[in-house]
This record gives C-alpha cells, structure tokens and sequence, in this order.
C-alpha cells in the first residue's frame, strides 16, 4: 500500500489508504483529549487558543501553542525529507519508511508515557502532534494530495462542493470521478470516527496503551498487499 504514489484513478488503493490512516488519526485525536485534554491531529484549534492567551498578554502561557504548531510542522518536514532521500535509494520503501517512525513513535508513547500523563503532558501532545504532521505529509505525498487524513474541516467543505455538483455535472465521466471521490471522502470521515469510537471504549482500560492498536493498524498497513496476496493465492488453491 505504501510503496508506489497512487493517483487519482487508484480508486479501490486511495479508500484502502484511507481507511487505515483515517482510523490512525481518529484514534490519536481520542487519546490525546482523553489522556491530556489537548487536540493532537491538527493545528487549527491551537492557533485560537494562542490568540486568545496573546490577546491577554498572556506571552508565555500562550507560547505552547506555537510549540505544538512547530512539532506538526516538524512531522510534516521529517516526513517529506525522508521520502526524498530514500526515493533517489530505493524508490520502493520511500512511503514506508516515514509509517515505521509513525509506529515506532506510537510503541512508545503507549508502552512508556503512561506515567507522564499529568507530569509532562506537553511531552504527549509534542510526540503525537509530530506523528500527525508525519503521517499527514505522507498521505498528502503519496495521494497526489487528494487524500488527507489527520483534520475534516477541508474534507466537509470539499464534500459540500462535490455534492452540490451532482446536480449541475451531468456527464457521465464527470459522473463517476464526482461519485468516486464522494465514496473515498466518505470512507475518511467513517473511519476517522470508527477509529475515534475504538479509541474511546478501549481508553478507560488501556490509557495510552491504546495507541498499540493504533501501530497494530498500521503495521496491518504496511503489509497490505502480502496479505490480500495471500488470501488471493488461498482462494485460487482452493478452486
């Protein structure tokens, strides 16, 4: 799933992407409120909350905020970095090295962090705000920018739009690349909240060790193909 750019015609490929990494981000936006009450998928919210800490001159309580913009930012540069370094190497792994740092991050975090959760809970939110601005690099990268996975508000308004054009494109080509990218818009906002939802019933158990279902899913991810190749290659043996 991660070893080749897929487009805008890679219709079945984009919502297998999707899926897993939409699922990703809904289940870190979860546990980042849930663990340390803070927003770890985006940095839209954390622009408001710095102006209203500058609006009451409060300078350094405010500064925070520009930290947690600063490591998604750094997330998104790592990301892209090492798909360019490793993609003049080996053209293959370029998209699946920056997911493997994604899953190493998250191991962590959920494996050794738990006791941090009210002594350093910046330090939480800095980790999983890289992993977003990481992943969401990676997925803006591979997809050509059509996909992206970590915040909706751009996805509802391109989906108000593409609905709204169902009723004034009539061709049938137009038809289908409007209704294929409604279906893959839709399979984002339906994983983002199944991930959230799966984030929530397990975080009263698990705390941050939620975050290992995370890394499971993109581990399952990673090997995508290996196992839709097996099942293919079983299904054959058995006809």
């Amino acid at each position: 799933m991660f070893r080749h750019r897929i487009g805008k015609r890679s219709l079945e490929t984009s919502i297998a992407l999707a899926s897993f990494l939409s699922c990703v981000a809904g289940m870190v936006n979860v546990v980042g409120f849930l663990s340390i009450q803070k927003l770890t998928t985006n940095v839209t919210g954390h622009f408001a909350f710095f102006m209203e800490e500058f609006d009451q001159l409060h300078f350094w309580e405010g500064l925070i905020y520009i930290y947690y913009i600063l490591f998604f930012l750094l997330g998104a540069f790592v990301s892209n970095t090492i798909i360019e370094i490793v993609y003049r190497r080996a053209k293959r792994y370029a998209f699946s090295i920056p997911i493997i740092v994604e899953i190493i991050f998250l191991i962590g975090t959920g494996l050794f962090l738990d006791a941090f959760i009210y002594t350093y809970p910046d330090l939480i939110a800095f980790i999983l705000l890289f992993t977003m601005g990481l992943q969401n690099a990676l997925v803006t990268k591979i997809s050509f920018s059509v996909i992206r996975t970590t915040h909706l508000t751009g996805l509802f308004t391109d989906l108000g739009i593409e609905l709204s054009q169902l009723f004034f494109y009539n061709s049938p080509e137009q038809k289908k690349q409007l209704t294929d990218s409604i279906k893959l818009r839709f399979t984002i906002i339906f994983s983002f909240f199944i991930g959230g939802v799966i984030a929530g019933l397990f975080y009263n158990t698990f705390a941050l060790k939620t975050l290992m279902i995370a890394a499971a899913i993109l581990f399952v991810g990673l090997i995508w193909k290996n196992i839709k190749r097996l099942f293919y290659d079983h299904r054959t043996i058995k006809k």
